[in-house]
């Protein structure tokens, strides 16, 4: 068995080893060459493959990821990293206008992943904290991929490098040093757009990705010694989303809830529901549920971010009433 290792490690050893696999790779973004990333994701990066693959940039986020954009047309496979993701609407233009709508327009592809991480409960307020993914997941020709496990984090980095169209990849920073695992043997890519029945159950479907993974298992084991069983569908991929996956379990279940680190309005959990309602209405025995932070920028204060955020009681309280109704 390979040694346990973090999130952040998985997805560092994605990009390396598929940066030496493949010569086409490199990174670009600010401060990621000698100073190793903002969280110390591409230390070492430098060193082994050179100021040529290894790009640090001046902090012009449209300028770097526009010039990635070109790069990917011209055969190369860059990845971006953005040393928070709050900062990837710097370049919201270049992103969603021109590399996600290439391909459509004249059959470009554009293999280009724009990586970085997000999240909130680390008190990092509101530039800093966020969970961005209902911004883009309207814009036609992206796809929107958000790991909450070390074997996902790994697997699918190297998928998304590997992807012809662009990738938007989001690093829950919470989990960055929190969550630990090994990898198995042989594991070169998990695919995109497949979601995983993180926990089985019969009571009621929860549907959430990253951070709220975790939330959600905690609320379970709580709920098990009640003698409820929550089943647990980690969307993995935002976008293309696997809505048979979800659908199959509240099929079974008959009762749904969908919980986010995101703001109520607009959100990526309200698509997630809506679905839900438009292709499962009959399998339901009671109304959605969403689970979802406040409709506020992200609280500095340790206190607020905790009252902001969704947590496992929240969630668990939330399941009563449904199980009641």
């Amino acid at each position: 068995m390979s040694a346990e290792i973090t999130l952040l490690e998985a997805v560092s050893q994605g990009l390396r080893d598929e940066m030496r696999a493949d010569p086409r790779v490199f990174l670009i973004g600010e401060d990621l060459g000698r100073y190793g990333g903002a969280f110390r994701v591409t230390a070492g990066f430098l060193d082994e493959f050179g100021p040529e693959r290894v790009v640090d940039t001046p902090i012009s986020e449209s300028g770097f990821a526009g010039a990635a954009i070109g790069a990917a047309m011209m055969g190369l496979r860059p990845v971006v990293e953005f040393q928070f993701i709050d900062f990837m609407a710097n370049a919201f233009d270049m992103i969603v206008n021109f590399a996600g709508t290439n391909r459509y327009r004249w059959g470009q592809a554009v293999p280009v992943v724009f990586r970085g991480p997000s999240g909130g409960r680390v008190s990092g307020s509101a530039f800093h904290s966020a969970n961005p993914e209902a911004f883009y997941h309207r814009a036609p020709g992206l796809k929107i991929v958000y790991p909450a496990t070390v074997e996902d984090a790994y697997g699918l980095i190297r998928a998304a490098i590997r992807d012809p169209n662009p990738v938007l990849f989001f690093e829950h920073k919470y989990l960055y040093r929190r969550i630990k695992g090994t990898l198995p043997a042989g594991l070169e890519t998990v695919p995109i757009g497949r979601a995983r029945v993180a926990r089985a159950g019969r009571d009621a479907t929860v549907v959430t990705w990253a951070a709220m993974v975790h939330v959600a298992l905690e609320a379970a084991e709580r709920l098990a010694a009640e003698g409820i069983e929550l089943e647990i569908v980690d969307l993995r991929t935002i976008k293309p989303m696997d809505e048979e996956t979800v659908l199959a379990s509240v099929a079974r279940t008959n009762r749904a809830l969908v919980i986010s680190e995101e703001p109520y309005s607009g959100s990526v959990a309200g698509d997630v529901a809506a679905r839900i309602a438009e292709k499962a209405f009959w399998h339901l025995d009671a109304p959605l549920v969403r689970v979802t932070c406040l409709d506020t920028p992200v609280p500095y204060s340790p206190p607020l971010e905790d009252a902001y955020l969704p947590n496992a009681d929240k969630l668990i309280a939330r399941v009563r009433e449904l199980l009641a109704s």
